[in-house]
């Protein structure tokens, strides 16, 4: 049970207003939590049908193992040399599993398997974003859970994240439920629960993720010492680090099972990103300036980022300067929910490397952060005590402001949505006429320069048509492929045998590239801003050798806007040409044979 001094556990809303120190009894709009799942599911699902792969990562280290695990062969990174052994298959293992069950299903190419994986991810981030909704509205305010239920569902940077098969969205799922159980302390604090949570999410998915779990720690550690009840905060704290490192053990398990060898892969995780140095760790993939995040999260939730940014000043100067006193708990329980986000800008700021996908495990808090400035604003926006200046608005003038206000931060978010869908979706569509009947056989090449980190998965390609790389101006290294041995070598020796040139400081290996003459089929890309070269050559023009299967339109960053580029520009007369996209084309091409016919026509 929770100690005698947070036994009224549940703080007053943020902001919450009163006169003459009376709450007032007017109730806030709620929203059933099943509305709320439904909302958080189709929006998903749109953003699982729709969304383009954001990061080669995701292609290589997950998409491809998986793969693997279901076909028989695949892609295959550094990381996953038993060497290395910096990524887990337990994680990957879990995802196979999806798609394995998906086999009972009347299912019958793997693009279908593909996107059913893709359905998963969307339901599990519906369920987990729907219980971190329900707990807000019960413990801080309903308002203040609609308006979370509202950000999360029209921010561009939720909508890539949601359905991304990568560590860090798993990562974002348990903060949801760890949040969740850390917050709801009804029927007695779940600190066990939710350390547990922080454990499978830094664990399985990503180990620096566990970071955001140290203000509800140190709450914990804080209320046991003020009520004197130290046992009992120990033993919770005891109950969820046991419980994760249940989690760690069945992990390392299942990984040394694959590696053939004891593996810890979170440790390795950490020695690999903390304390590489010289040639080796993640700085060699590049650095980026410390306003990085600053302009990638106003990016993806525009106004909503400045709102969360706002949460704790609002949040000190409402139990500070306004005349509505609170309890000291209410206060700390406060800070505690909305400095999780501040603690992780800060960390990720000061690393050189930066990806968006790194943001990922702290999007829900910086939503809730800014769903709790959004409430306070309002709660003294809509005043209406003569005291005070707001009420002296007259209130079409207040319900005219706040409207635009939200609409024009939607808006945003929407032509960001469909503008990246537009412009970038070329990838998850070229590959449809390969599954046509007579036009791809097994033993087939589909082969990539200087497309290859776009490359969606072999998911995507028919059994046994290879991905294959030609070289390109890209000089780093390439994935190779897991062995395919299958005879004495028990279940999957792709997974143990130690694959030919791999290396961690991202060095070309030439093994990993094909003659173009053994490329039955080639992805190229045509810009009229990025002119040709020796080793990235037209091909979409060379139709002496090579005919279009299939070509989309794909967004020439070369000659658009920086406002096109960030946003959907439509394509209407009146809007000056500066200001339009422009588009270069993304193709699937077939080699024809040597009398100008496509071969095995």
């Amino acid at each position: 049970m929770p100690p005698k001094a947070t036994k009224a556990a549940a703080p007053p809303a943020p902001g919450h207003s009163s006169k003459g120190g009376q709450v007032e009894s007017r109730k806030p709009p709620e929203l059933e939590p099943i509305l709320a799942f439904y909302i958080f599911f189709a929006a998903n699902i749109v953003a699982a049908i729709f969304s383009p792969i954001q990061d080669c990562d995701e292609v290589f280290n997950y998409w491809e193992p998986t793969h693997y695990l279901n076909n028989g062969y695949g892609l295959q990174t550094w990381e996953y040399s038993p060497e290395y052994a910096i990524r887990s298959w337990a994680y990957t293992g879990m995802h196979a599993a999806v798609i394995w069950f998906g086999g009972f299903l009347p299912l019958r190419s793997k693009v279908q398997y593909f996107y059913l994986l893709r359905v998963f991810l969307a339901l599990v981030c519906a369920f987990c974003s729907t219980r971190l909704y329900a707990t807000i509205s019960r413990t801080l305010n309903s308002r203040v859970a609609i308006f979370f239920l509202m950000i999360m569902t029209f921010s561009p940077g939720m909508y890539h994240a949601s359905v991304a098969y990568l560590p860090s969205s798993f990562a974002m799922y348990t903060t949801m439920l760890g949040f969740s159980a850390f917050m709801d302390w009804r029927g007695g604090i779940r600190t066990a629960q939710g350390i547990m949570w922080f454990g499978i999410g830094s664990l399985l998915g990503w180990p620096f993720a566990g970071a955001l779990v140290l203000p509800f720690v140190i709450e914990e550690v804080l209320l046991a010492s003020i009520t004197g009840e130290i046992f009992d905060g120990f033993s919770r704290l005891l109950d969820g680090t046991v419980r994760s490192l249940v989690v760690l053990a069945l992990q390392t398990a299942i990984d040394s099972f694959f590696y053939k060898k004891i593996v810890c892969v979170p440790l390795n995780i950490v020695l690999y990103n903390v304390f590489s140095g010289g040639s080796k760790g993640p700085n060699i993939y590049g650095v980026e300036p410390w306003h990085y995040y600053v302009r990638n999260l106003a990016l993806n939730f525009n106004v909503w980022f400045f709102l969360a940014m706002g949460a704790l000043p609002l949040l000190l100067f409402q139990h500070t300067m306004r005349d509505r006193p609170v309890s000291k708990q209410t206060l700390l329980r406060g800070i505690v929910f909305t400095s999780p986000f501040y603690l992780w800008l800060g960390i990720f700021t000061l690393q050189p490397h930066k990806e968006e996908r790194f943001m990922y495990p702290a999007y829900p808090a910086l939503v809730l952060n800014a769903a709790i400035s959004l409430h306070i604003f309002l709660a003294n926006f809509g005043s209406v005590d003569p005291k005070e200046w707001a009420s002296k608005i007259p209130a079409i003038v207040k319900l005219v402001f706040v409207s635009t206000f939200v609409l024009v931060a939607f808006d945003i978010g929407a032509f960001r949505i469909i503008g990246t869908v537009t412009a970038y979706s070329a990838p998850l569509s070229i590959y449809k006429p390969l599954h046509r009947e007579g036009v791809a056989f097994p033993g087939d090449n589909v082969c990539l320069g200087k497309e290859w980190y776009r490359f969606p998965s072999s998911y995507l390609l028919p059994d046994q048509i290879r991905p294959k790389f030609i070289k390109s101006e890209f000089s780093g290294l390439l994935p190779g492929e897991f062995s395919e041995a299958n005879t004495g070598f028990g279940f999957f020796p792709g997974a143990w045998l130690i694959p030919s040139g791999m290396n961690d400081e991202n060095q070309e290996d030439m093994g990993k590239y094909t003659d173009v003459e053994h490329c039955k089929f080639l992805v190229d890309s045509q810009f009229p801003g990025v002119p040709p070269s020796l080793l990235e050559p037209d091909y979409i023009s060379d139709s002496e050798n090579w005919e279009k299967l299939s070509c989309s339109t794909f967004l020439d960053s070369s000659r658009t806007s920086i406002l096109g580029r960030l946003l959907w520009i439509p394509e209407w007369p009146f809007i000056p040409r500066r200001f339009r996209r422009h588009w270069g084309q993304y193709c699937l091409l077939r080699r024809k044979d040597k009398r100008g016919k496509s071969e095995r026509t």
